[in-house]
């Protein structure tokens, strides 16, 4: 049996993560550029990137609270509105200081867009679906490692820096069009006093997914952050190596978020979980071996780094699913907006941890130090549910395979309510 088509409005949030993520990324690789006109040094230019990825990770939960009664559309135009203004602020600054308020405002509008556009992907997924429509959107955020931030990159440094803003701008205000005409509404949480709405503070299954995530990403981001030192110690360092390597893991990784967003579908998602977080210890495993072993291939490096890159971008719509099972729909906003801080804290560790590892035993010890930390996310992520053991495919008289499916843990209904068309 086909598969339905996926609407063209999943299509404009993918549009939307490939904007909101390439903007975090996109200036470092022009900062040397922005230092020299803005009369700064080039650390205090890396400021920005450090900057905006602090204050959404804090601005992702807090501000999620706040407007999780909202409905997701009008949270997710209004924020994109500003985030586009955001940017235009950013390509006419006309100083340093200027230039760090408009990347703050920007980072504070894409924490709250990017959980109102996976908590809208999952509310709009038909029965059985859920996990592909996370993956989908979650490929937009992969799909700006190897597109977005590359073209970025070199628009800056062919036109100057202020174009990857505008370029950043135009992408973001295609995207509002985009969802004014196709994305369906979807209605906000119930009016709760904040104790009820900050929920997910205090459940326990949500943070401990919470901390599954952080320690997942510092260890894949560990590695990815000093891939290009790693390299060099397997194989010998060379920017030709690195670009096809960063592209490999472009092209692998946004295969890995749309494999594990149907395994999430087919096997559930904390049984998917474990499962991609088991395969990416296997990977840096893997990784660590190949650079003791002295082999100096780079086949075999190529070959270790796709295997590593697809399960390192399949952790997102398993965890989000997850996430959103123990939270309920209720709050499951302000949960996915959780979960996105602490996908960044766990970046912010991972390129002072690997750090401190190179600057103690070399780069060789930085896919061990990231095998260890994922193998202790691996052993901290909940075990399949009850309710995901039940859900198995059963034949009808016919032949033909349904779905028995039950509610999910941490909410005594199902998480997915019928939306209606876009309006």
């Amino acid at each position: 049996m086909r598969s339905a088509a996926l609407p063209g409005w999943l299509y404009v949030l993918f549009l939307t993560l490939l904007a909101t993520a390439t903007d975090e990324f996109i200036i470092a690789g022009v900062l040397p550029v922005v230092a020299d006109d803005l009369e700064v040094s080039v650390s205090a230019a890396g400021q920005l990137v450090t900057a905006f990825a602090v204050v959404y990770a804090v601005a992702a939960p807090t501000l999620s609270v706040l407007i999780e009664r909202f409905p997701k559309r009008t949270v997710m135009v209004t924020g994109l509105v500003l985030f586009v203004l955001a940017n235009v602020a950013a390509a006419v600054a006309p100083d340093y200081w200027f230039l760090m308020a408009a990347r703050i405002g920007a980072a504070l509008c894409a924490a709250v867009v990017a959980a109102a556009v996976f908590a809208t992907a999952a509310a709009g997924a038909p029965e059985g679906a859920q996990g592909q429509y996370l993956g989908v959107v979650t490929a937009g955020m992969t799909a700006a490692l190897f597109s977005g931030v590359p073209l970025g990159s070199w628009l800056g440094g062919t036109f100057g820096w202020r174009a990857t803003f505008w370029l950043i701008a135009g992408v973001g205000a295609f995207a509002v069009v985009g969802m004014l005409v196709t994305v369906p509404a979807v209605p906000g949480g119930e009016p709760a006093p904040l104790r009820e709405r900050m929920a997910p503070l205090r459940n326990r299954a949500v943070l401990r997914l919470v901390a599954v995530t952080f320690l997942a990403a510092s260890g894949g981001l560990m590695f990815y952050t000093y891939l290009g030192a790693y390299a060099a110690e397997v194989a010998g360092g060379s920017y030709g190596l690195l670009s096809f390597l960063l592209f490999l893991v472009g092209i692998t990784g946004l295969a890995g978020a749309l494999f594990s967003g149907r395994a999430a579908d087919a096997w559930g998602p904390q049984r998917s979980l474990r499962c991609v977080l088991a395969g990416h210890a296997v990977a840096l495993a893997l990784a660590t071996g190949l650079v003791f072993s002295g082999i100096g291939s780079r086949v075999a490096l190529a070959a270790v780094i796709a295997c590593w890159a697809i399960f390192a971008w399949a952790l997102i719509p398993p965890v989000q699913g997850s996430i959103l099972a123990a939270a309920g729909p209720a709050s499951g906003m302000t949960a996915l907006s959780l979960n996105i801080s602490g996908l960044y804290l766990g970046t912010g560790v991972a390129g002072a941890a690997g750090g401190a590892v190179i600057g103690t035993y070399g780069a060789a010890y930085v896919p061990l130090a990231a095998a260890v930390l994922m193998t202790l996310s691996f052993l901290l992520a909940p075990p399949a549910s009850v309710q995901e053991a039940v859900e198995v495919d059963v034949a009808d008289e016919g032949g033909a395979v349904g779905h028995r499916k039950g509610t999910l843990p941490g909410d005594g209904a199902e998480t997915r309510r019928p939306i209606p068309a876009a309006e």
